[in-house]
């Protein structure tokens, strides 16, 4: 039976940061977008009226921006290659994040068989942000289960990967997680835990498991 691996994007797949911090550090935004990133992880705001602030805040943003933030973002090592040794074995890779569409698809390159974000307008941005189209923690779940479906595996053959709040739903419904550099949510919810810079071995922890 094959597997299917489930990487959160934010402080898992990148290293003390999100992806919209490193967008906002493009035009000279960080420390707001920091302050709203702790606003979120703290549960004092949800992921629509987050979207609707980076919103407000991206309105010069421009895709040679959200190119040199992902070229130049604090990802893990070894990303590409995992995803590699996944796709070898016949396995299945992909990511499901809160963090915007336009960013988190630029990981189909990387490898990844899918990869789905909060759905935000093309940049540079004509029309608003839709709060339908923001993803939470329940809608992990939901999108894993899509995934099941479509590649044929059940929630038993899942894995999943992650940091924060946002996915304590999806650790709570498939048998094999791994904690990367994690907060409190995640305590006493994960199989593993790592801490560390190198995606190879937080994955090396579940490589050999069924």
């Amino acid at each position: 039976m094959t597997r299917l691996h489930l990487f959160d994007l934010d402080g898992t797949l990148l290293h003390g940061t999100s992806a919209p911090v490193e967008i906002s550090r493009q035009l000279g935004l960080e420390a707001e977008t920091v302050a709203l990133d702790r606003a979120i992880s703290s549960g004092l705001i949800g992921p629509p009226e987050y979207a609707a602030q980076v919103y407000e805040l991206w309105s010069g943003l421009t895709d040679a921006h959200v190119t040199t933030a992902f070229e130049g973002a604090p990802w893990l090592a070894s990303i590409r290659e995992v995803w590699s040794e996944i796709r070898s074995r016949g396995e299945y890779c992909a990511v499901i994040s809160l963090s915007p569409s336009f960013f988190v698809e630029r990981l189909t390159g990387w490898g990844a068989h899918a990869a789905y974000g909060s759905r935000f307008p093309a940049v540079p941005f004509t029309e608003p942000v839709d709060p339908a189209g923001v993803l939470n923690a329940a809608a992990k779940v939901l999108i894993a289960d899509q995934l099941c479906a479509e590649f044929g595996v059940r929630r038993a053959d899942c894995v999943a990967y992650g940091d924060s709040l946002s996915d304590k739903d999806l650790f709570g419904v498939v048998p094999l997680s791994v904690a990367v550099n994690a907060d409190r949510h995640l305590t006493g919810l994960a199989t593993h835990s790592y801490a560390g810079k190198d995606l190879w071995d937080a994955y090396e922890l579940v490589r050999g498991a069924r």
